[in-house]
């Protein structure tokens, strides 16, 4: 059952679960703040960009006011840009505390058990999330700085993109399995044995994710359906695995 088309499946499956009762409450809240916290950023871009557009066009010929439609054009090219390059990122930390609340509710919606030690305080439980997501994302900056000079070797260069996205779909399908597998304890290293072991299952379900980050809006809604989406691949596929090694 290590199918990348199954793998794909998964995420599907998550967009499905974040709308059932008693777990849609643990996605509003991180989407709400990150939605906002992005409203926030491109409103005082846009404010900051129009101060110097009036500063900038009182010193131009009349003949050239009408590149201020082009530079508002450029402005909201680049935004969008930034938008999608950043989204990931600050998303992650934003929703880094909610989204083990978010897979233990999954798992508990679609086992009918709570998770032993699944109460503890959520204040609490913040910083070393946060933590923890930091030091995922040095994981992948290590990775991906040798990945990324394969970019500028003449002939390698030609399949690097390839292998790029291969490796960010694998980072992902880490990335997401951390919040249910966390859950139970289980360190980041055993993780990555244990996902290794269906490895083409979670690579597809890696490359939908990254494929879904890419399109506007629906990215909103990416993470928290990946977490889901991660939170079913675990109870259905992996979570046996994890029981034979112990």
């Amino acid at each position: 059952m290590s199918n990348p088309v199954k793998g794909a499946w998964y995420l599907i499956t998550g967009l499905k679960l974040i709308f059932k009762p008693g777990i849609r409450s643990y996605v509003a809240i991180p989407l709400s703040i990150n939605i906002l916290i992005f409203a926030a950023l491109i409103w005082f871009g846009a404010q900051q960009f129009g101060v110097f557009l009036d500063w900038l066009m009182p010193e131009l010929p009349q003949w050239l006011q009408w590149l201020s439609w082009i530079m508002w054009f450029v402005f909201a090219i680049g935004g969008l840009l930034i938008l999608f390059f950043t989204f990931s990122l600050l998303a992650n930390l934003v929703s880094a505390p909610f989204n083990g609340l978010l897979a233990e509710a999954v798992e508990k919606h679609l086992t009918g058990q709570t998770l032993q030690g699944g109460e503890g305080s959520f204040i609490m439980s913040i910083v070393p999330a946060i933590l923890h997501e930091i030091k995922k994302m040095g994981y992948f900056l290590a990775w991906a700085i040798p990945f990324l000079v394969l970019f500028i070797i003449p002939g390698v260069n030609l399949v690097a993109p390839v292998l790029w996205f291969v490796f960010s779909a694998w980072m992902l399908a880490l990335e997401y399995a951390d919040y249910p597998m966390g859950n139970h304890n289980i360190l980041f290293t055993e993780q990555r044995q244990t996902v290794s072991k269906k490895r083409f299952l979670n690579l597809g379900f890696g490359s939908a994710v990254s494929v879904a980050t890419m399109t506007p809006i629906l990215n909103f809604l990416v993470m928290p359906a990946a977490v889901a989406g991660a939170t079913a691949l675990w109870v259905d596929q992996l979570e046996e695995l994890q029981k034979d090694r112990v």
